[in-house]
């Protein structure tokens, strides 16, 4: 993919940086349920269950639900606004977190806990989906590496605060910390802009045949899946890697806090170059994430594991804006919400390996699958780089012959 290559269909409205600014701010409050939960599900279940990897359970219901609903949800909302639909799903999510929070004020069965978090996880991934989509109705394709770079710097302010929040209230009160949560999740319902032109398609598009999803994409939502897993394993396994250092629960925050540390100095970085960097950066960028996480995963003191998590988040911006920019070039017009909608589902898919293993095997065997998946995504991602110049090559050479031989024909 060449960095001046067309991302996406230039927006149908003039530039306007107070919309633009109100997506941004809208982008990282969506992100705070995300953030806080790893936290908040731990604190929560620890008084319920008596155990912290309960919370994983939580987060793995959620993200299974996500994983479930996210095309189908996609799909539903096709021939509407987007913003409307966005607001839609939104206020169920809202809707679904207020449940989960009464539930556990008042003690209620664990059970019923998962069943709220399942309905605020189905429609977790679709609006993403959505949420990204818009942006290309307020920017030039040239301006959408700065864009995702500025909305990646907020959603890791919001993830590096969210967890604190949670941390810090919900050592007072966890049931508190998820009315917090609950209500800075609801802001994109507000800020979000109106949007005229993100109107949906008609039922003839709708019904337009669905091509498989090609290998490159199918990569690259592998390397997505791969970045998710190691970020979950930071996240939800902070209260755990709180427990193994001998620390209170409450400063599992220290670990995610340390992570996005790294993921804002990463998303300014891309916020100032403004680059889409090409497969061979990816590699590297895969490659010093895997350095970084290995460091982690070494189980050293808790200096070194907090530096590895700050390595982690350096290129997670990165890695997270490459993704999404190369599957915005590689999407038909019609199923841009449903192919971001697969790139937030590979992301939750690695969340929910995660905790899956947290709950059930404990915080090394996590860490340990997080790693080897890392490193597999960046040996596919080096065949991957080093296959795609021999390959346009061919192509260049097979052009130029067909060239030739117009040239030489006599008609």
């Amino acid at each position: 993919m060449s960095p001046e290559g067309s991302l996406a269909p230039a927006p149908e409205a003039p530039f306007s940086r107070a919309r633009l600014l109100r997506w941004q701010v809208s982008s990282g409050s969506f992100s705070v349920p995300q953030a806080a939960a790893p936290i908040a599900f731990a604190l929560i279940a620890l008084p319920l269950n008596g155990s912290a990897e309960s919370g994983a359970a939580l987060v793995f219901a959620m993200t299974a639900a996500q994983v479930a609903g996210s095309v189908p949800v996609s799909r539903a909302g096709i021939r509407f606004n987007a913003v409307h639909y966005l607001r839609l799903l939104i206020g169920v999510r809202t809707l679904a977190l207020a449940v989960v929070t009464v539930l556990a004020a008042v003690g209620a069965p664990f059970w019923s806990l998962v069943v709220a978090v399942i309905v605020a996880g189905l429609v977790n991934g679709s609006a993403h989906g959505y949420q990204r989509t818009l942006l290309n109705h307020l920017v030039a394709p040239g301006r959408l590496p700065r864009a995702l770079g500025v909305a990646a710097t907020l959603n890791e302010v919001s993830f590096a605060l969210s967890p604190v929040l949670a941390s810090v209230v919900g050592a007072v009160s966890p049931v508190w910390a998820m009315v917090g949560i609950t209500v800075l999740g609801a802001g994109p319902i507000l800020l979000l802009p109106s949007i005229p032109q993100a109107r949906g398609l008609p039922p003839t598009e709708k019904r337009r045949s669905r091509t498989p999803l090609s290998g490159a994409v199918l990569l690259w939502l592998l390397c997505a899946g791969a970045s998710g897993a190691a970020i979950a394993a930071i996240e939800v396994g902070a209260v755990s890697f709180a427990l193994s250092f001998g620390l209170d629960p409450g400063w599992a925050f220290l670990f995610a806090l340390a992570l996005c540390i790294g993921s804002v100095a990463g998303g300014i970085w891309v916020s100032v170059r403004n680059r889409v960097p090409r497969p061979w950066k990816v590699v590297a960028f895969l490659t010093a994430t895997s350095a970084g996480f290995g460091v982690v995963v070494a189980d050293g003191t808790v200096a070194s594991t907090l530096a590895g998590a700050g390595v982690v988040g350096f290129f997670l911006p990165m890695l997270g804006t490459f993704y999404s920019l190369t599957l915005d070039e590689l999407a038909p017009p019609n199923r841009r919400a449903e192919m971001f909608a697969h790139l937030r589902t590979a992301s939750a898919l690695g969340v929910m390996g995660v905790s899956a293993l947290l709950a059930v095997l404990g915080l090394h065997a996590a860490l340990f699958s997080s790693l080897g998946l890392l490193l597999v995504a960046t040996a596919l991602a080096t065949v991957h780089a080093c296959v795609r110049p021999a390959r346009s090559r061919r192509t260049g050479r097979m052009r130029q012959q067909v060239r030739t031989t117009e040239c030489e024909s006599p008609h």
